[in-house]
């Protein structure tokens, strides 16, 4: 843990990418301090007025503050993104143990199931469950949590692969080690890198696609301040008012850039080879 705190506090990109998340995961927790209006609040007398004044980033079609919707609106992007991608974690990565280290049917079946869901795309299949479950905040983090699933498997299935060949897997195994130990305390630990650097970048796209299904009309119910929303109201007024679609589209920009400079990060500190250049 020493040496993996040394190499990230010394990695420009991750200690960037946590600075931009540390941001945005203080607005969505400090959201009912810092936030300058009520992200409800519709103030007639305000109705798109330009950014400035009492209303830094300006007010939408219905006067409401877009400032105090963005920082609300980070609550919904986080909460999607972090249970969602949680989802797609814990199956994909169960999944891609049984599929890597006990193979044969186990590994083909796994493995069909897994092609058939990457046959379909991802916004596709996200649109299929949507449609099925019903648009709400739980159906959509169910909803990216499936589509992500398969990834996870597959890098976790690859991972796993190698690392059950290892000498020491084949020495406790020789033993007579029960394989839930020797999953447990020899082939995850050894297979997490890919599995972290992974998770950042679902992460980012889990923000996306939360914004894509909410601004089609069928993620988050219509008045929960979300970005993809907010984005959706503002296509019909950037002509006359660029500002209502404008910053919730840059809100969502640096989220994804962060998670994704942050996986990029983490990926050059726990590569083994850079570690061993190093030394």
């Amino acid at each position: 843990m020493k040496e993996f705190m040394h190499r990230f506090l010394h990695n420009k990109l991750a200690v960037a990418g946590s600075l931009i998340l540390l941001l945005f995961l203080l607005s969505a927790v400090l959201a009912p301090v810092i936030a300058p209006f009520d992200p409800y609040y519709m103030d007639s007398t305000a109705v798109l007025m330009p950014p400035g004044g009492k209303h830094l980033l300006g007010t939408d079609n219905m006067g409401r503050d877009i400032l105090s919707r963005i920082i609300y609106g980070s609550r919904i992007s986080l909460q999607v993104s972090l249970v969602s991608v949680s989802i797609a974690t814990a199956a994909g990565v169960f999944l891609g143990v049984l599929a890597g280290y006990f193979g044969k049917l186990t590994d083909g079946i796994i493995s069909r199931v897994i092609e058939i869901m990457f046959a379909f795309p991802e916004v596709l299949l996200a649109l299929l469950i949507m449609a099925i479950l019903g648009p709400s905040l739980n159906n959509i983090m169910i909803a990216i949590g499936i589509v992500y699933t398969p990834i996870f498997a597959r890098i976790t299935r690859g991972a796993v692969l190698t690392v059950k060949e290892s000498l020491h897997v084949e020495a406790a195994r020789s033993i007579g080690v029960s394989d839930f130990s020797i999953i447990v305390r020899h082939i995850l630990p050894n297979v997490l890198a890919p599995i972290l650097v992974q998770i950042t970048l679902s992460l980012a796209f889990a923000i996306l696609s939360e914004a894509a299904l909410s601004f089609l009309g069928i993620g988050v119910e219509p008045d929960i301040p979300s970005w993809g929303i907010m984005l959706n109201n503002g296509k019909s007024w950037i002509e006359i008012a660029w500002w209502v679609g404008v910053f919730p589209g840059i809100a969502i920009a640096l989220a994804v850039l962060g998670f994704n400079i942050l996986g990029d990060g983490l990926r050059d500190v726990l590569d083994p080879r850079l570690r061993n250049v190093e030394n």
